[in-house]
């Protein structure tokens, strides 16, 4: 681990390298069908890209848990408690994070974990400037991947994780089950999680807030060849790959994909891949929950579920949870 300061306060880094990367991509472009890792769309240009698309129109999910956040803020601050350090894996831009923040009792650390360093610096700096009673220990990482919770000047009382966004639907179920059970060993014993959890509705809500009118989204997908070109040696040319998302009912999820326009051979870091017309090349999946299947999954990682919110429209819902 090497720590670095950009600003104040430190980012301490553990992002993966270059080499994982390229095992990653080899390893996706191999399977059948294809897949590229969804960690890697988060370069500098994918992080402000996908804040473009929070602010869309059809992504209702950024407005509904802002509004949960906002009407339900001192509920949830209740029920936190005071003296808590707060874990915000893929932290993003912060924004939720503040309306968290601006409720809770006395918190005594957060730690942001993301993959976009920059972004990560930036937001950083700005919730320390804004909040000068809160210890901000930045953590640049994968938070699939390893990494440690950076020690604080004051012990606190618990500890929680809260992880907005519905991030937690970009895995399929098995990895979500594991990723649940690492955040409840971070928390300990009587920690808690404060988790965005997007609801099952009707496909037409759903694919439009996946794939935009204004082409925002695709741009988010299609930014990803431009990343593997620039840092894996690639040669994939844009103009010959479209992007779609549809929404598999049966699986409960979004599926987001690059599509190949023609037949035609690409290379990734010395290898060749073969692509026919029309083949996809999936980026992300974004599974939909009811509450009731929420709370299975989560009870599978040793979470008991204590309080569901949701918007007005219920469309979106946010889990507050003991481990």
């Amino acid at each position: 681990m090497s720590i670095q300061r950009i600003n104040d306060p430190v980012v301490r880094e553990y992002a993966p390298a270059i080499g994982r990367m390229r095992r990653d991509v080899v390893e996706g472009l191999s399977q059948s069908p294809k897949r590229l890792p969804s960690q890697y769309l988060y370069d500098a240009r994918g992080a402000r890209l996908f804040e473009q698309i929070c602010d869309l129109p059809e992504y209702y999910l950024t407005r509904c848990e802002m509004t949960i956040l906002r009407t339900c803020g001192d509920d949830v601050a209740d029920r936190i408690g005071p003296a808590a350090l707060i874990v915000e894996p893929g932290s993003g831009s912060g924004d939720k994070t503040r309306l968290l923040l601006q409720r809770l009792h006395s918190p005594v650390a957060y730690v942001p974990i993301d993959i976009s360093r920059r972004q990560l610096a930036a937001v950083a700096a700005e919730l320390n400037a804004d909040f000068p009673e809160l210890e901000v220990l930045p953590v640049c990482a994968d938070f699939m991947g390893p990494f440690e919770i950076p020690a604080t000047r004051r012990p606190p009382r618990h500890r929680m994780v809260f992880f907005p966004g519905s991030t937690i639907g970009n895995l399929v179920p098995e990895e979500a089950i594991r990723l649940l059970c690492r955040m409840s060993d971070a928390v300990g014993p009587g920690g808690a999680a404060l988790v965005g959890v997007d609801l099952k509705k009707d496909r037409r809500i759903l694919e439009p807030a996946y794939d935009d009118s204004a082409g925002v989204s695709a741009a988010f997908a299609l930014n990803y060849l431009d990343r593997l070109n620039n840092e894996l040696d690639a040669d994939f040319d844009r103009e010959q790959f479209g992007y779609g998302a549809h929404y598999h009912e049966r699986a409960g999820r979004i599926e987001m994909y690059i599509v190949s326009r023609c037949d035609q051979r690409v290379r990734v870091a010395d290898q060749s891949f073969d692509l026919r017309a029309d083949e996809r090349i999936y980026t992300e999946f974004s599974y939909k929950y009811s509450p009731a299947e929420f709370a299975r999954l989560a009870s599978q990682a040793g979470y008991e579920a204590e309080h569901v919110w949701t918007d007005p429209d219920g469309l979106f819902s946010v889990h507050y949870m003991i481990a």
